[in-house]
């Protein structure tokens, strides 16, 4: 770890004031830390930001506002969480562990960086840590990384479950900048690697994460966040599924669909979201809906079992739906 200036500052004016090019802020540090260790990050100002008041669940148009302070294991306990968007809840419980849910921030799951190992070695060559060095991942070790959103200069896996589901859910991210605030659609707030995979996020230099909004959705009561992983805890997904099915009798009217594990970014499926519309809940339904689902797909060497098993998670989450009364 190198040497950095450490500082608080004392409002998020300041500490938006403050940051700029070679500044970090630290929250729950749980991704920053180890990245520091590592020297994959080596910043030369470091904001802790802990002390600002940027936390709270509140009431927000009918939805939910998260402050982007608040713990993971917070969040997840809280019980207009548990009862209204019940895969937010199963999402942050399925990540890390306790004793990390406890410490890591909203804000700071959303902006996490890559579990991709070359890019944590720095060591080899990484476009996104060294642009223009080279993905070794392409050719290398790859079971773990994306099929969907590559491209040749990056092929990483976006490592957040809450996402996935934030994303099914059309929630947007707010931002404070020395230009004033703004909102960005979570989906849109993530980029795709082209050419410039050091460009992760919508962004703008010197900006701060300053909460969540997740937009009011009765029928969200409906939903399921299911992870495949090689292990049952403590581990990054091969696949996860978040889902939600608005139903009249048997019949399905709306539905959302968003992916994990096996995209550089979290991954709505607008086209099984329509496949499902007008359709009878059923596993036959749900098989067809989710057939060309990964139609775009580039598998590599040791993953090309993901778009497979993409489509099984989707199906096995939309059965456990049936499960909820």
């Amino acid at each position: 770890m190198r040497p950095y200036v450490f500082e608080r500052p004392g409002s998020v004016d300041d500490a938006v004031r403050r940051s700029g090019s070679g500044t970090a802020f630290l929250a729950g540090g749980t991704t920053l830390v180890d990245l520091l260790k590592l020297d994959v990050m080596t910043p030369g100002r470091v904001l802790d930001i802990n002390r600002l008041p940027l936390r709270g669940i509140d009431a927000a148009g009918g939805g939910l506002r998260i402050g982007a302070l608040e713990r993971m294991s917070d969040v997840a306990a809280d019980p207009r969480v548990r009862r209204g968007y019940p895969m937010l809840s199963q999402a942050l419980e399925l990540s890390a562990s306790g004793q990390l849910r406890n410490m890591a921030s909203i804000g700071g799951n959303l902006l996490q960086r890559t579990r991709c190992g070359y890019f944590r070695d720095v060591s080899t060559p990484c476009n996104k840590r060294q642009p223009g060095s080279g993905c070794p991942a392409i050719e290398g070790e790859n079971r773990t990384h994306a099929v969907l959103g590559t491209s040749g200069s990056c092929v990483a896996t976006h490592p957040s479950d809450l996402a996935v589901a934030l994303v099914a859910l059309d929630a947007r991210v707010q931002l404070r900048g020395r230009d004033g605030v703004r909102a960005v659609e979570l989906r849109d707030f993530y980029l795709l690697p082209g050419e410039t995979p050091h460009r992760e996020h919508d962004l703008r230099p010197g900006e701060l994460v300053t909460g969540v909004v997740v937009p009011r959705l009765d029928w969200a009561q409906r939903s399921v966040y299911l992870k495949i992983r090689d292990r049952q805890s403590y581990e990054f997904a091969l696949s996860s599924a978040a889902v939600a099915i608005r139903r009249d009798g048997d019949r399905i009217v709306d539905a959302r669909v968003a992916v994990g594990g096996i995209g550089t970014r979290p991954w709505r499926l607008p086209a099984v979201e329509w496949a499902l519309a007008g359709r009878p809940a059923a596993e036959a339904t749900y098989v067809t809906a989710v057939a060309d689902a990964a139609d775009g797909a580039r598998p590599l060497r040791h993953n090309a079992f993901k778009p497979e098993l993409m489509r099984r998670t989707v199906v096995r989450a939309l059965l456990e739906l049936e499960r909820i009364r």
